[in-house]
């Protein structure tokens, strides 16, 4: 864990904190047009960031990836942030997941002190590339997995890695937001399988 993070970290750290204010100033702001919770809701925070980073030049935009029930797991939907920077010494610029809710996304009740200190180092939102991404959520899962058969917790099959990983590798919805009214409409490419759109020129180089 220690040198996925180190290497996580050493990569894409202006772009990470770019993203760190504009989700700073997206909290301050009246971003929750929902009505649900007194103090907003994780979604509408996504759609005002979404509307912030495009204000700043980036290609942002909201994904959703979906899957079906199985024998081996339930279907299910997940949204999260995708943004296009450029990066130096590539020639093109490459997709960089946002996730907002990402170390809430590893808490389990009556964890081992092993997997509990691991969920503590990480971020509390992930800014990065999506291979750093999957090695995070291998580490966890297997150390879940430890942790309730230690704990005699049986291991429900959202736990595991194959489905963890689906909620960010297997986008079928795409939607940019509309920066005068905040409202998120589809783009006009999420029939694509995946997030990978190269077009536009992003305002910021990560290194």
């Amino acid at each position: 864990m220690k040198g996925v993070l180190e290497r996580y970290s050493s990569i894409g750290s202006k772009l990470r904190q770019e993203v760190s204010r504009v989700v700073g100033v997206a909290k301050e702001s009246d971003f929750c047009n929902c009505m649900k919770p007194t103090d907003g809701c994780t979604s509408c925070l996504r759609q005002r960031v979404v509307n912030l980073l495009t204000q700043k030049g980036f290609e942002a935009s909201l994904c959703t990836s979906k899957w079906k029930n199985t024998r081996k797991h339930p279907g299910g939907k997940h949204e999260y942030i995708e943004i296009i920077a450029a990066t130096m010494g590539r020639k093109k610029p490459i997709p960089y997941l946002i996730e907002l809710e990402f170390r809430d996304q590893f808490e389990i009740a009556k964890a081992s002190d092993e997997y509990r200190n691991l969920v503590a180092r990480l971020p509390e939102y992930y800014v990065g590339k999506a291979d750093y991404l999957n090695a995070i959520v291998g580490i966890l899962c297997d150390a879940a997995k430890r942790s309730m058969k230690e704990k005699k917790i049986h291991m429900g099959p959202w736990r595991k890695r194959s489905f963890m990983q689906m909620k960010w590798s297997n986008c079928s919805e795409r939607r940019s937001v509309d920066k005068s009214s905040s409202k998120s409409f589809p783009s006009s490419r999420q029939a694509h399988e995946s997030c990978l759109h190269l077009s536009a020129a992003p305002a910021l180089t990560v290194t």
